[in-house]
């Protein structure tokens, strides 16, 4: 009975044990692997997720000299009043066309430059052409308002300067809010479209280049090798871009817009973004301001999560 009784333990405890062991021997051959991971971890635990605890602040009426735990709850009454705010429209509006606008010039802007740069066959032109247009990237945005308002700028600006010599008129750009929004995609583009264009090349990189030599024997023109080989072997790149791209509609970046707001174009350049900050940090309105940045990322990943499930409805590989 004893022998029976021992067999019948030793089946149970190999169910449990071989995991357990594989985790732990895991650890121990990869531990300085999981070291360097370590902060990158703390970073995202510390600044990340342990900060997420501030969204309840949106449900109550926080009062800084009262407390977190002593302030008034309030649930959704601050949702309320901002659907309710006539300015909600306008930022809704103003939000919503950047995103339209970045999605339809800027998203595009790295595809194209990466499949111009495969195209190129000297590396010494290649490479120089690639530095010029990754370097701005690292430029802070500050500067880039900068040169814009020293070229813009009705005051001595270089291209008002040259209209106004051909022309005898100058051109509001920096005030005129028709010219806002055009600025603001030629900002982004000329910043970060050669950042953009490093995965586009590293996916182009991967083609084989067997399917072009059948290609050209077969009599197909760079163009048509173009779409069809070069495009649809980076397409699941492009689409998980593109799903990663949905989650930012609401958020065109603070910097760059608050740079370049002014009185003048405000009623086309206020977006969420400079809105909480106007709300939370000038006028200490926190609980209202965390209910509107709530809200933005609320929409992000509804839309995130849409657009992944129509990715995969499309038979294209999504995030997940």
């Amino acid at each position: 009975m004893g022998q029976i009784s021992a067999q019948n333990h030793i089946p149970h405890i190999s169910k449990k044990t071989p995991w357990r062991s594989s985790i732990m021997n895991r650890l121990r051959r990869d531990k300085w692997l999981y070291l360097l991971l370590l902060p990158g971890l703390l970073y995202f635990v510390v600044f990340k997720y342990f900060p997420m605890w501030g969204i309840l602040l949106a449900f109550q009426n926080y009062q800084p000299f009262t407390g977190f735990w002593k302030s008034e709850w309030v649930g959704l009454e601050h949702f309320r009043l901002f659907f309710e705010n006539p300015e909600f429209y306008m930022l809704l509006r103003n939000t919503l066309l950047l995103s339209f606008y970045n999605l339809i010039f800027f998203f595009p802007a790295p595809i194209i430059f990466a499949l111009l740069l495969n195209e190129v066959r000297q590396v010494f032109f290649k490479r120089t052409i690639q530095t010029m247009i990754y370097v701005p990237h690292f430029i802070s945005m500050v500067i880039v308002a900068s040169l814009t308002y020293v070229f813009l700028t009705t005051e001595g600006g270089t291209v008002n300067e040259l209209i106004f010599q051909y022309t005898g008129d100058k051109i509001q750009f920096l005030s005129d809010p028709s010219w806002f929004r055009p600025i603001i995609i030629l900002q982004t583009i000329w910043k970060e479209c050669g950042w953009g264009t490093i995965i586009f090349l590293a996916a182009l990189a991967a083609v084989d280049v067997e399917q072009y030599e059948a290609a050209t024997i077969d009599g197909a023109n760079r163009w048509r090798q173009t779409w069809h080989i070069t495009l649809p072997a980076i397409r699941s790149t492009i689409v998980i871009l593109l799903i990663l791209r949905m989650g930012s509609v609401l958020d065109n970046g603070f910097e760059q817009i608050y740079l370049m707001l002014n009185p003048l174009n405000r009623s086309v350049g206020e977006v969420f973004d400079t809105y909480v900050y106007a709300m939370g940090i000038t006028q200490g309105a926190f609980s209202y301001s965390t209910a509107v940045g709530l809200f933005k990322s609320v929409v992000g990943v509804i839309l995130v999560l849409g657009a992944n499930w129509l990715a995969k409805r499309f038979g294209q590989s999504g995030l997940y």
